[in-house]
């Protein structure tokens, strides 16, 4: 199982959610980053994801503090470790697991609010990228940066696998190739940003 706590739900529905966590516990989640939900109480039931959006919302105070002179480093760190609005994490919803099976289809039921989710390890992301079926929803997402996302967790995937990382990283490529082979711009898109992680 997951370990990596990075934060709560805020809302969802089949296709996404989207997560908070506060300023303070922003370090692990990164951009194109699997993440996975496990709805309390069904244990045998995991919702998997990719973070494609993580924004910081502005509040009255921030507002004012960015008009004022010379803000202090200690009315910066306070803001940092004490804000109330959180970061917010877009997620994709790529698969699920259900009675220890993957799919890479939409989840049956989206998870809860205040539903805890979690940065997936290696082994886990090794386990949910054997196949590349979940690509679909990532190239079909709408306002979704397609080419930085497949390129960011294409990175990550193959990092995961340490040394045979390579060859996983290539065979994906392809299958991306394959994909997107009637659609010329979206396919550049895509190997411009793959590209850049080479």
């Amino acid at each position: 199982m997951t370990t990596y706590e990075i934060g709560h739900l805020l809302r969802a529905g089949i296709t996404g959610f989207v997560a908070g966590c506060q300023v303070s516990q922003f370090s692990v989640p990164s951009f194109g980053s699997l993440v996975s939900v496990m709805p309390e109480g069904s244990e045998k039931y995991k919702i998997y994801g990719l973070i494609y959006d993580i924004h910081i919302d502005d509040d009255g105070l921030i507002r004012q503090l960015v008009t004022t002179e010379n803000i202090s480093r200690e009315v910066i760190k306070d803001n940092r470790e004490r804000r109330i609005v959180p970061v917010e994490m877009s997620v994709l919803a790529v698969g699920y697991e259900q009675d220890g099976k993957v799919h890479h289809l939409l989840p049956p039921r989206p998870p809860l609010s205040l539903d805890v989710i979690y940065q997936c390890e290696d082994k886990d992301i090794i386990r949910f990228t054997e196949k590349f079926g979940y690509f679909r929803h990532i190239l079909n997402g709408k306002d979704v940066p397609v080419g930085e996302v497949i390129a960011a967790h294409i990175l990550q995937a193959g990092r995961a696998r340490g040394v045979d990382g390579t060859r996983w990283i290539e065979s994906a490529t392809q299958e991306v190739i394959t994909l997107l082979r009637d659609d010329y711009p979206t396919l550049m898109s895509v190997l411009g940003a793959l590209a850049d992680i080479s």
